[in-house]
């Protein structure tokens, strides 16, 4: 699980003025015992983004598109190796079902997009007095694919749409390509991911133990992010809840250093080339009570029980059905009810940190090898605590297989 960015920067932000007087503020941490673990990252190469247009516009043909149109972001990224903000002017690729890709962006931003670019495109730019979107019909009128659909992208905003149809051409949803392409990750994506799981693992096993009573989230946020820039990783986030606070999914504005006796829940991450890790920890700063033994099982359970209905073939609905069924024995719940497990059992991940699809009730996808999904079926009781274990694992042709072993006891919760 991990928050949008914007929220974790407020949070960040807000946490040090709700800081209680006297809390430890954490000194500059000694890093000397750590090393780069990313120096042999392979980036992703000329030939597998070949495979990659390659294999959008084959689904392309198979369901009738003529081009897909993407917008800055991380599908921009992926077919293009083009890493572009989004403002009010319009820089988007389209993808042709025949043919090299058109990059259509401003006039005075063609040179860095041209030194951005990772695949050959053919680039077509437009002034500040001109439509962006008459430039990408225009592409498509001289490809001759005006007459069929155009994919959108699901992140595209409406005004792209909105300019396509007032230049006359159909709109289509472009999940069938776009998904069809992300959802399944190639070997060398995969190593990248592991790289970025080993990192925040390898960060997690130094933190835990400078971790110390009266430190803030803060602190101890700071600690995970300075492990992680040294272990090779760029972190992306390091959520920190204590005590009351880890009994809601993404905390809540109320400061709680650590002490004695409270619930630390972490939920970290980081990216290697683009390509992130997402872990949750939970123990207890001293002597965990039997309630919390208790409820630190049964998640460890949940995580397991979701990890063997993780079959091929088997709908990525029917994993959480698994976990909620398993709970509901233990009287948590029933459903998304609390105290119980209010959110989805786990989120697709790859360049995004949450990407589609969902381990979540009614979804219908099959899983196939190559989808990667987190595994965190937390367990949250409003007014005391939660319990949070979340471990990545990747879909193989024997199964399921594991970024992160997850941790067996709440005494050793790093493994």
């Amino acid at each position: 699980m991990r928050l949008d960015r914007r929220a974790l920067v407020r949070a960040a932000a807000a946490a040090p003025l709700l800081a209680l007087p006297g809390v430890l503020r954490a000194a500059e941490p000694d890093l000397s015992t750590l090393q780069d673990i990313t120096g042999g990252a392979v980036p992703i190469d000329n030939a597998e983004r070949a495979a990659r247009l390659a294999r959008a516009q084959a689904l392309m043909r198979a369901n009738g598109i003529g081009a897909v149109l993407i917008e800055g972001g991380s599908s921009l990224a992926y077919f293009t190796g083009l890493r572009w903000g989004r403002s009010e002017r319009l820089t988007a690729v389209v993808l042709p079902a025949e043919g090299a890709p058109c990059i259509v962006t401003p006039f005075f931003e063609e040179a860095r997009t041209r030194e951005g670019l990772a695949i050959p495109a053919e680039v077509r730019v437009w002034n500040e007095d001109e439509d962006p979107l008459k430039t990408v019909a225009g592409f498509l009128k001289d490809r001759k694919l005006a007459r069929l659909p155009v994919g959108i992208e699901e992140t595209v905003r409406y005004f792209a749409v909105d300019g396509l149809q007032r230049a006359g051409l159909k709109v289509v949803s472009a999940n069938p390509v776009v998904r069809g392409c992300r959802m399944i990750k190639t070997p060398a994506e995969i190593a990248l991911m592991q790289l970025a799981t080993d990192v925040t693992i390898a960060a997690y096993r130094w933190v835990h133990p400078r971790v110390e009573k009266g430190m803030s989230q803060r602190d101890v946020s700071a600690l995970m992010d300075a492990a992680t820039r040294k272990l090779g990783g760029s972190p992306e986030f390091s959520m920190v809840l204590v005590g009351e606070g880890a009994a809601y999914p993404h905390g809540t504005k109320v400061p709680s250093p650590v002490a004695e006796g409270r619930i630390v829940l972490m939920d970290c991450g980081c990216t290697v080339q683009g390509y992130q890790s997402d872990v949750s920890r939970t123990w207890v700063h001293g002597a965990a009570t039997a309630e919390q033994r208790k409820v630190w099982d049964q998640v460890a359970q949940g995580q397991r029980t979701a990890f063997a209905a993780a079959k091929l073939g088997a709908t990525a609905g029917s994993v959480d059905d698994a976990v909620r069924r398993y709970y509901a024995s233990l009287g948590w719940g029933p459903d998304y009810k609390l105290p119980g497990l209010s959110h989805r059992t786990g989120h697709g991940i790859g360049l995004d940190g949450h990407e589609p699809v969902n381990l979540v009730r009614g979804e219908a996808t099959k899983l196939a090898p190559g989808m990667c999904f987190s595994n965190e079926p937390g367990i949250y009781i409003p007014g005391s605590f939660g319990v949070r274990l979340e471990d990545c694992f990747h879909m193989t042709d024997g199964g399921p297989k594991w970024f992160s072993e997850p941790p067996r006891s709440i005494d050793a919760p790093m493994g």
